[in-house]
């Protein structure tokens, strides 16, 4: 809760913006005031629950109704052409607070993980010359984003003094970059007479149109689409428990309003889809059976990467918080880094981190100090190679977007290529996870050994005691294990 000294009209006009800069075809005034740190509230008012419109009502009540955007209503690309257009005019008339407002400007963005890209997304595409950075309060279900730069998984109030609260955070948080990341993908282009279903992209991708004729990204007689992307890109039986769980929340959403049915539901698919027992199953196919992966570090070529047969699962992280905010990677120890060249993840080090999972028991591997993964590779760029083979179908995600991906079944490839695309700018608070290349060295640790990720009995039931930290390694408790089928 904010102490009373947050709510009084010196603390709240630091955030004030004026009605001229946020409306169109007006005259608009010049600044009165040199502003200290002027803010967007962007709100979805879908999210959460009731918690979205109750938050839409609480800003509110504090700042200019019209700073603060309910996304139901309004879409932010408009909003932020608006506002920048008018700094512009301002700066043009010789108004020196423009050019502050414009450097001082941030923005709240209360949502899930798919709000906050959305947003991110909108912000790359209008290529402004000072970006503003980005607070994430965490409203949906999915809040990597804001777990991992400080804000928490949970919203932490609707009520006034909660909000006050927050946004003294954002006065005081620190900017930080991140890195951005393009992703691509190719397939055959179907004919119109082909009995195929049509392909359910998640919104993060979008169909390629080819921009001048020496665009190299379409290619004649296939389907090209890309998109981008800020977390994780994944692909295997963790996408595949993620779509069925969306699939069935779409079809029958009344019985998903309770978080403990939920959960239940989460671990029937869990174990009805082979999570748990992939060698019990004919479909739960190995990453190296589905495609070939390459890599690219920096200032180097392309090269194989090796894959264990074993490998059921494979992520491509951007931040140290995957699945409810674990981290699959951890930080090598001295060791790892001097003999395999591996460094500690950096969200602002152009490189993803390339995890590999077995089953969701591997998973546990997450709960116990200093687990992770597979480490199998940090690269710049990263390449799937999908042909004709043991599967007519994989699974994908990203950012917590699922998807159902056709795999060849002729002597065509699908690619699916991720690359670096460039950074943008959030606020990290006092508990920000996500670390920096340019900030100080992350502590020195000694992780479990690779060897060892089998886990031995009483490693096991350790992490099985705190079981229900992740949303893709989960049981909620009174599950009963022999009943999952």
């Amino acid at each position: 809760m904010a102490s009373e000294h947050l709510d009084n009209d010196k603390f709240i006009k630091k955030f004030h913006i004026p009605s001229s800069i946020l409306e169109q075809d007006t005259e608009v005034q010049c600044l009165p005031c040199k502003p200290v740190h002027p803010v967007l509230v962007f709100i979805n008012s879908r999210s959460g629950g009731q918690l979205g419109g109750e938050l839409l009502i609480t800003y509110r009540s504090i700042l200019n109704k019209k700073q603060v955007i309910d996304l139901g209503e309004e879409a932010p690309d408009g909003v932020l052409r608006k506002v920048f257009i008018n700094l512009e005019r301002l700066k043009n008339r010789g108004d020196e607070n423009a050019s502050e407002f414009e450097k001082n400007l941030r923005l709240i963005v209360a949502g899930g993980d798919g709000t906050a890209g959305w947003i991110l997304g909108v912000i790359s595409d209008l290529k402004l010359s000072h970006p503003p950075p980005i607070a994430t309060m965490p409203l949906g279900t999915g809040n990597n984003l804001p777990f991992a730069f400080g804000w928490g998984k949970r919203n932490p109030g609707t009520d006034r003094g909660s909000v006050l609260s927050f946004m003294d955070h954002v006065w005081k948080a620190k900017e930080m970059k991140m890195d951005s990341w393009h992703i691509l993908m190719r397939m055959k282009a179907k004919q119109a007479c082909d009995p195929v279903a049509p392909l359910e992209l998640p919104h993060s991708l979008h169909a390629f149109h080819r921009a001048s004729s020496t665009d190299d990204l379409n290619v004649e007689g296939f389907d090209t689409f890309r998109g981008g992307f800020w977390n994780y890109f994944s692909m295997g039986m963790d996408a595949q428990v993620s779509y069925a769980f969306h699939t069935e929340r779409k079809l029958h959403p009344e019985k998903f309003k309770n978080q403990l049915v939920n959960q239940s539901t989460y671990a029937k698919l869990v174990g009805s889809q082979g999570w748990f027992l992939p060698s019990h199953f004919n479909h739960a196919a190995s990453i190296s059976q589905l495609c070939k992966v390459k890599v690219m570090k920096k200032h180097s070529g392309w090269e194989d990467l090796k894959i264990p047969n074993s490998i059921r699962s494979i992520v491509c992280l951007n931040l140290p918080s995957f699945s409810g905010g674990l981290n699959p990677w951890g930080n090598p120890n001295s060791h790892k880094c001097r003999d395999r060249k591996l460094t500690p993840p950096f969200v602002d080090d152009g490189l993803l981190e390339i995890v590999g999972f077995r089953n969701a028991w591997h998973g546990l591997v997450l709960l116990a100090p200093n687990g992770h993964g597979t480490r199998l590779a940090q690269a710049h760029r990263v390449k799937f190679e999908f042909h004709k083979g043991s599967a007519r179908e994989t699974y994908m995600r990203v950012d917590g977007e699922p998807w159902k991906q056709p795999l060849p079944e002729n002597d065509e490839t699908v690619v699916v290529e991720i690359s670096h695309l460039g950074q943008v700018k959030m606020l990290a608070a006092h508990d920000c996870r996500a670390r920096s290349a340019l900030g100080p060295p992350p502590p020195v640790v000694h992780d479990v050994d690779e060897k060892d990720s089998d886990m031995e009995d009483e490693i096991l039931k350790e992490a099985l005691g705190k079981f229900g930290a992740a949303d893709t390694f989960k049981i909620p408790e009174g599950v009963d294990f022999s009943h999952l089928s």
